[in-house]
């Protein structure tokens, strides 16, 4: 088998996307951490158009950005797989990637801003959680995963709402994941944890928090100077 690395960072909730799948795969790799504050120069090189984290090397392949590596380990090691089968089903699985993707960065706001600029970031990402709990939810029917009885490709996609939402909250000083508003989120983001390729993935909250607590006041700061 050719060799799997992943260059990533602790904190990343989307190098964790990628550790997940590769677990849930049992895909033997290397894991390299990186500091993005001194970007090494096997970083640069492995990608030299955003300079990011994650990026996943297999046999000497280079594959950017997290979900699309997590699709390419899909269809590289078919078994244990996080797309459905059925077309329509891949389609809409599909489909909730994307909205993720294309919607989370309001939540990434709502920790580093104040003021009008939080609350604007706030409502756009309550829109977004309504939508989950409205729409999303209702394609897993009485399933503990969007995958089923078991995680597939938008549980991953999803997955930092159910461990940095929370930390973006306690660190942002706002109240957003309320039970009574969204029982089924609250629901499925119990199931995802608990599950074991989750759990011992997940880095440590209290240093999540007490990293982005650092950044906000730096943020904060170069932004009233």
């Amino acid at each position: 088998m050719a060799e799997v690395k992943l260059l990533g960072t602790w904190i990343s909730p989307f190098s964790c996307r990628v550790i997940w799948a590769l677990k849930h795969k049992g895909i033997p790799f290397e894991y390299v951490e990186e500091d993005l504050a001194n970007k090494s120069s096997m970083l640069l090189q492995y990608n030299p158009v955003h300079k990011k984290i994650p990026v996943l090397v297999h046999g000497g392949k280079l594959i950017n950005e997290s979900m699309i590596i997590v699709e390419y380990l899909d269809e590289t090691w078919p078994e244990h797989p996080l797309l459905p089968t059925d077309p329509y089903e891949r389609a809409l699985a599909r489909f909730w990637v994307k909205f993720i993707e294309d919607k989370s960065l309001s939540m990434w706001t709502i920790y580093r801003s104040k003021g009008e600029e939080q609350e604007k970031a706030m409502k756009a990402t309550m829109e977004i959680l309504k939508t989950i709990e409205e729409e999303a939810m209702g394609v897993m029917g009485e399933s503990k995963y969007f995958g089923g009885e078991k995680i597939g490709i938008v549980d991953i996609a999803f997955g930092p709402i159910a461990h940095w939402l929370p930390v973006i909250e306690k660190v942002g000083g706002v109240k957003l994941l309320e039970p009574h508003k969204f029982p089924k989120l609250q629901a499925w983001i119990q199931n995802f944890k608990q599950s074991p390729i989750i759990s011992e993935s997940l880095p440590n909250e209290e240093e999540i928090i007490a990293f982005l607590k650092r950044r906000r006041e730096m943020i904060l700061a170069s932004a009233s100077a």
